[in-house]
C-alpha cells in the first residue's frame, strides 16, 4: 500500500527512534511535575567555611540548591557566639552583613534547620532543609608598643592578649619613635634612631618581622630587620603606611637643598620618589590607599598620590584629619575656631559637615567604632591653678553618638603629655597608655597596684612612665562605669593588629 506522503517519516527507523524518546521524556516530566521534586533543599556553598575572618571581611554569602522561603532561613540561622547582622538577598543567595566584627580569638559555629524552599507551601511537600553546619575562625588578638623600661626601653614589643606573653621584635641599639602595622600581620614598619649618638633628625625606618606567620600562628623565628629609609641626605618626620601595606609616605627635609620639604613616596620595590606638591602639615593616607589627606593651609587636601598632582577635594574650614571610618565614607575632622576653641567634625562624602562637640580644650584623638555609629575621642578640660596662675589641661576619654552627638565621658585621666589609644579592630576594647594616676585624681581613674606604682617610683626615666590600660566598650551604653584593666607593663604608642 502507498503511504500519505504526509505519513513517509513514519517509515524511517531514525525517526521512530526519536518520537519514541520524546514521548518517553514527556511522561517523565508530565510525572515530575505531579509528584514534585522530592530532593531536599540544602546549602551548596559558604563563603567563609573554613576561613580566618578579620574586620576587614564585610560579609559572607549562602548559596542554596534552590529558591528558599526567606523567612524560615532568616528566622533560623544561628551563630555560637552570637552575630548579629542584617540580611540581603539575590535570587538562591543570601548576604549576610555582621553589624560589628566578629571578635578576635573565636572560633565560630553558623548552623541552619527548619528552613524549606519557596514553593514548599504551595506543593504541600513542607520539606525542611538537609541540617547545615559552617565554621570559621577570627585572628587572635595582639598589639604593639614602644617599651619605657628596663630592657624594653625604645624596643618594639609585641604582646600576645590570649597567651599573655611578650616578643620584643628590635634590637637595644635602636630607639623607636614610631610605627605602623602590615594588614596581613607578618611585618611592622618603624621609626628609629641610633639609641647611643644620634638626635630625632637622624630617623631612619625599617621593617622587622613579627613571626606570626599566614595562619596566624606565632612562630619561633626571630625577628628580622630590613633597611627602608636612610637618613644621610634627608631628614625624616613623620610617616605612615597604606591601609593596603602597599604605599610608604614620609616628610622629608634635605640636608642640601635649603626649604626642600615635602612628601616622599615608597612603593613596592621603588626607589623614594618626591611628590612636589604644596607642603602641609599632618597627613593620614585615605582608606582606599590612592591618596592622601593633608592639612595644608587653612584647610585639608585630598591628594592623589602622583607627583605634583592637583588635589581632588579641599576642605577650606578644617585643620587637620584624624580618623576614616573603615567604609570610607566619612572622617572626622578638627576645626580651629576664631574664639580659640576648637570643634570636633563629622564630614562625610555627601557633603555632611556636622559638628560633634566644642571645647575650650584639646582635641587630641578620635577613632570611629566598627559599626561607625560612635566617635571615641581623647579630649580635655582646661583647669586654672589660681595659686600658680597658670592652667592644665586634664584628658579624659569620652564616646560620642554620631546620630545624636551627646557625648558620655568613659574615663578621667591624670594630667599629663603624652597620650594615645587605639580601638581594637573587633571594637570590644580600646587600648590606651597613661601615667599613674595620684590619690587626688577622679576615682574613675583606673585602678593602679602598688607593684605598679613602685616600679613608677623606681624608674630612670625623666618622666613617669606612661602603663598601657584595656578598656572594655563592647557594652558602653550601660548605666554602670566601665572598668579599665591595668596592664602590666609600661609603654607608649600602643595599636593593635589588623
Amino acid at each position: 500500500m502507498q503511504l500519505s506522503p504526509r505519513f513517509k517519516w513514519f517509515s524511517q527507523p531514525l525517526d521512530r527512534y526519536a518520537i519514541g524518546l520524546a514521548t518517553l521524556l514527556a511522561v517523565a516530566i508530565a510525572i515530575l511535575l505531579w509528584v514534585g521534586d522530592r530532593t531536599a533543599p540544602q546549602v551548596k556553598d559558604f563563603s567563609w567555611q573554613g576561613q580566618k575572618i578579620d574586620a576587614t571581611n564585610i560579609s559572607f554569602s549562602l548559596t542554596f540548591n534552590r529558591p528558599m522561603d526567606r523567612d524560615s532561613v532568616e528566622k533560623n540561622l544561628k551563630f555560637d557566639p552570637p552575630l548579629q547582622g542584617k540580611v540581603s538577598w539575590s535570587s538562591r543567595s543570601m548576604s549576610y552583613t555582621p553589624l560589628a566584627p566578629a571578635t578576635y580569638g573565636k572560633s565560630y559555629t553558623v548552623k541552619l534547620e527548619n528552613a524549606y524552599d519557596r514553593f514548599a507551601s504551595e506543593s504541600g511537600n513542607k520539606r525542611s532543609i538537609e541540617p547545615f553546619a559552617g565554621n570559621f575562625t577570627t585572628p587572635n588578638p595582639y598589639f604593639a608598643y614602644i617599651g619605657l623600661q628596663g630592657e624594653e626601653k625604645g624596643r618594639l614589643i609585641l604582646y600576645d592578649v590570649l597567651q599573655k606573653n611578650k616578643r620584643v621584635l628590635t634590637p637595644a641599639n635602636l630607639s623607636v619613635l614610631d610605627f605602623r602595622i602590615y594588614p596581613d600581620r607578618q611585618k611592622i614598619l618603624f621609626g628609629a634612631i641610633e639609641a647611643v649618638g644620634q638626635s630625632l633628625l637622624d630617623q631612619k625606618l625599617y621593617v622587622v618581622t613579627t613571626g606570626i606567620d599566614r595562619e596566624d600562628r606565632l612562630t619561633s623565628n626571630p625577628p628580622e630587620i630590613k633597611p627602608i629609609l636612610g637618613s644621610d641626605d634627608f631628614q625624616n618626620f613623620k610617616f605612615d603606611l597604606s591601609p593596603d601595606g602597599k604605599n610608604i609616605l614620609v616628610q622629608r627635609l634635605s640636608r642640601q637643598q635649603v626649604g626642600s620639604y615635602g612628601l616622599w613616596l615608597i612603593r613596592d620595590n621603588e626607589q623614594p620618589r618626591a611628590l612636589d606638591n604644596k607642603p602641609g602639615g599632618d597627613f593620614m593616607f585615605t582608606p582606599d590607599s590612592a591618596s592622601v589627606a593633608i592639612a595644608q593651609g587653612e584647610g585639608v587636601a585630598i591628594l592623589p598620590l602622583e607627583p605634583q598632582a592637583p588635589p581632588l577635594d579641599f576642605l577650606p574650614r578644617f585643620g587637620t584629619v584624624l580618623n576614616f571610618g573603615r567604609s570610607g565614607t566619612q572622617a572626622a575632622m578638627i576645626k580651629f575656631n576664631k574664639d580659640y576653641t576648637r570643634s570636633l567634625y563629622l564630614v562625610n562624602n555627601q557633603g555632611l559637615q556636622k559638628e560633634l562637640v566644642k571645647i575650650n580644650g584639646s582635641i587630641l584623638g578620635a577613632q570611629f567604632d566598627p559599626e561607625e555609629k560612635t566617635i571615641y575621642s581623647l579630649l580635655t578640660d582646661v583647669e586654672q591653678d589660681t595659686a600658680k596662675n597658670i592652667f592644665r589641661e586634664k584628658p579624659y576619654l569620652a564616646a560620642i553618638n554620631i546620630e545624636s552627638t551627646k557625648l558620655r565621658r568613659l574615663l578621667e585621666l591624670p594630667s599629663q603629655r603624652e597620650i594615645q589609644f587605639n580601638i581594637a579592630p573587633d571594637g570590644q576594647s580600646i587600648l590606651l597608655n597613661s601615667i599613674i594616676p595620684s590619690d587626688k585624681d577622679s576615682s574613675n581613674s583606673p585602678p593602679i597596684s602598688e607593684d605598679s606604682a613602685q616600679a613608677s617610683r623606681n624608674s630612670r626615666t625623666p618622666q613617669v612612665p606612661t602603663q598601657l590600660i584595656m578598656l572594655p566598650i563592647n557594652n558602653n551604653q550601660g548605666a554602670n562605669p566601665l572598668q579599665p584593666d591595668v596592664l602590666p607593663m609600661f609603654g607608649t604608642v600602643p595599636r593593635w593588629l589588623p
